[in-house]
């Protein structure tokens, strides 16, 4: 219909008395959604094209939309959907299920018109200017600003990655290979508004995003894209699902998977491993004696899990790794007075070094904690 832009449904989410609205689809084949007591903040699409990519990004748009008339007494709501791009067509049905976590179960065929050099399933839209990790240099009066705090990968039974976000000095891509991955997705996982001070962002209350494969996806990728932006009314986080092996003209493709939108759905944060709960990097050396600007700082905490029962004398130890840098100490210990366990990594990188460091708490035969992996630009 020419002139509509986009459409948006509403429902009794938070109260029974008020149609709030659930999920807007708008611009594109961009929607998102909400869960109970959120509001608007990371956004999905239906397709990434060779995104970041020097080719140029090809954003394939929802050309036709359809609703399936709702039965008196259904919870959910049905829509199917044609996407249309140069290179690629498809057909998408929508499951919309309200909730404290809303989902959205998504059927999705795809029919190649071109050879694809990347080919994006699932992917998330989110900003993420600064943070305690590094402010950079905004002076701001709030001490985070983001929609979007980390990327969370279920890659198997008991393995969780953890990559906090950055505003990078320059465009930056991480990639995080799986096999058959439980799921993926961006979080916001701190509620606190004293970690925002934002009073009308409200930033605590904008939802997380996980992807729940159905299926098999088999092996692939996910690629995470962080663009540098000076302000919050910027998407510059990326992450999707790369399939592996090539995509070419005449191939059809099939993937089904069902996303969950809400405070904390299942998959943004692990329930029986310690999580990271805080970051903070810096110059390094020892505080308050002398400065090492040849060095950097981190400092990772961890709580919950079984590390909430462990004693300060616990044999834990920290298993630690940096590409294209080094580690030039690492000390693990227990926070007094919190259940919380903090580890200190200081590292020395070449200039304009891109570091991938990975560390991971561990004790009597297995890991006790996600995995923290984080990319250090030594700019």
């Amino acid at each position: 219909m020419p002139g509509v832009a986009g459409f948006r449904l509403h429902t009794p989410l938070n109260r029974a008395d008020i149609f709030d609205e659930l999920i807007v689809f708008q611009g594109a084949s961009y929607f998102r959604a909400l869960g109970k007591d959120t509001l608007y903040g990371l956004s999905a699409r239906g397709l990434a094209v060779n995104t970041g990519l020097p080719e140029g990004e090809e954003f394939p748009r929802f050309s036709e939309v359809w609703l399936r008339r709702p039965e008196p007494g259904d919870s959910s709501a049905t829509i199917y959907a044609a996407l249309d791009s140069p290179s690629v067509t498809g057909a998408y049905r929508f499951v919309i299920t309200p909730g404290d976590d809303t989902t959205v179960e998504v059927t999705m065929r795809l029919f190649l018109r071109k050879d694809i050099k990347q080919l994006g399933i699932a992917p998330l839209t989110s900003m993420f200017l600064h943070n305690g990790a590094d402010k950079g240099s905004f002076d701001d009066f709030r001490p985070s600003v983001h929609d979007s705090e980390v990327l969370v990968l279920n890659a198997g039974k008991d393995a969780t990655l953890c990559r906090p976000l950055n505003n990078p000095p320059r465009l930056a891509s991480s990639y995080f290979g799986a096999q058959s991955p439980r799921s993926f997705g961006l979080a916001q996982r701190n509620r606190d508004f004293e970690h925002y001070l934002d009073a009308q962002a409200h930033y605590e209350r904008r939802p997380s995003l996980m992807i729940e494969p159905l299926g098999d996806w088999g092996k692939g990728t996910v690629r995470l894209v962080e663009i540098p932006s000076d302000l919050e009314g910027n998407d510059n986080i990326v992450a999707y699902w790369i399939p592996e092996g090539e995509t070419r003209a005449g191939d059809e493709l099939a993937y089904d998977y069902r996303m969950h939108w809400g405070m904390n759905p299942p998959g943004a944060t692990p329930q029986t491993l310690g999580r990271v709960v805080r970051l903070r990097s810096g110059h390094g050396g020892v505080a308050g004696v002398e400065a090492d600007t040849q060095t950097r700082k981190f400092v990772i905490d961890f709580a919950g899990g079984q590390l909430s029962d462990m004693p300060s004398d616990a044999e834990l130890e920290p298993i630690a790794s940096a590409q294209n840098g080094e580690i030039v100490e690492a000390i693990l210990s227990r926070v007094d007075g919190r259940d919380e366990w903090r580890l200190v990594l200081e590292l020395r990188a070449e200039p304009d070094a891109i570091v991938e460091i990975k560390a991971v708490l561990s004790g009597y035969d297995r890991n006790l904690t996600e995995t923290w992996v984080y990319q250090w630009i030594n700019a």
